[in-house]
């Protein structure tokens, strides 16, 4: 069985191009509407900053967000800032947008996809609680999973390989990999910095396995189909940095290009075997469409 996301009419988009605030970058982008019509958009929270809804004149912005305004009907209570892909009394599942943490860390507690999920659930039913299962970089978008009961979770902590078949990426990276299809194999140990890199076999290193296939190339970049036997903190952009191929928009891991003003990796689809019926299960997020601009 396969859920991929509905088709939907977009809400405009516009992108920041240098520091400002979320006012003035309406007046100046939103073009029809008065000064009136901008607060009261702002004031009915109809005003996405990178998928989360914002009501403050003032919200600071940076090259490379995207503002969007939303349907008068949303956000509701009860509506998540951005694509439910799939729920049920088990699993709860999400297309996140780039540039939103999936769970807090030291600096940002609140602005993440697990509190905005967790407040969709207790909008219907107040003691609902979800479930972290598996983590998505801030910068990578893609497809999110919760469990929604604590013994989901435990199923999936205890045998995550057995129950999860595919873990599928999209990714352009710059230039195009030799040969156009390979499986990379090694052992990543993590700096007192946080990055991580290949070494040897040892206590601290863990090993890490991606498969790729080159799905499209042109203008000095490649689109690559990528899959990930095992989920290792930034194996992808690991393993694409030492094959001299990194991930566009990753600076931190050599990339010296960032042609969309994001990462360009997006978690395109999850396969595992439901928990509670055992049968095979198929979650996909379109490619976003920022990516199509790079090779055009």
């Amino acid at each position: 069985m396969e859920y991929q996301n509905k088709r939907r009419e977009e809400p405009p988009v516009y992108t920041v191009d240098q520091p400002t605030t979320l006012l003035p970058f309406l007046l100046s982008s939103v073009k029809g509407k008065s000064r009136n019509n901008i607060k009261s958009l702002l004031s009915r929270r109809l005003v996405a900053v990178d998928g989360a809804p914002a009501s403050r004149f003032d919200t600071p912005l940076a090259p490379g967000q995207r503002v969007s305004l939303l349907p008068a009907s949303a956000p509701r209570a009860d509506a998540l800032p951005f694509p439910l892909l799939y729920e049920d009394e088990h699993l709860i599942v999400v297309n996140k947008p780039a540039k939103l943490l999936s769970v807090a860390n030291d600096k940002e507690r609140v602005r993440t996809a697990y509190h905005m999920v967790t407040d969709y659930v207790k909008a219907r039913q107040v003691d609902s609680r979800i479930f972290v299962l598996h983590r998505l970089d801030r910068d990578t978008s893609g497809v999110l999973m919760f469990a929604r009961d604590p013994e989901t979770k435990a199923l999936f902590q205890s045998n995550w390989n057995g129950m999860v078949t595919r873990r599928g990426y999209l990714a352009v990276v710059e230039g195009v990999p030799k040969p156009d299809r390979d499986t990379i194999r090694s052992y990543l140990v993590e700096t007192d910095t946080h990055l991580s890199f290949s070494g040897r076999p040892g206590p601290n290193a863990k090993e890490a396995v991606t498969s790729y296939q080159v799905v499209k190339s042109g203008g000095g970049y490649a689109l690559l189909d990528v899959s990930i036997e095992t989920g290792r903190k930034n194996q992808i952009r690991v393993h694409m940095k030492e094959m001299g191929h990194p991930v566009a928009g990753d600076k931190q891991y050599g990339a010296r290009t960032n042609p969309i003003g994001r990462l360009c990796l997006h978690a395109s689809e999850l396969s595992f075997l439901h928990p509670a019926t055992g049968k095979p299960v198929t979650f996909k997020a379109k490619m976003p469409r920022d990516f199509n601009r790079v090779f055009r």
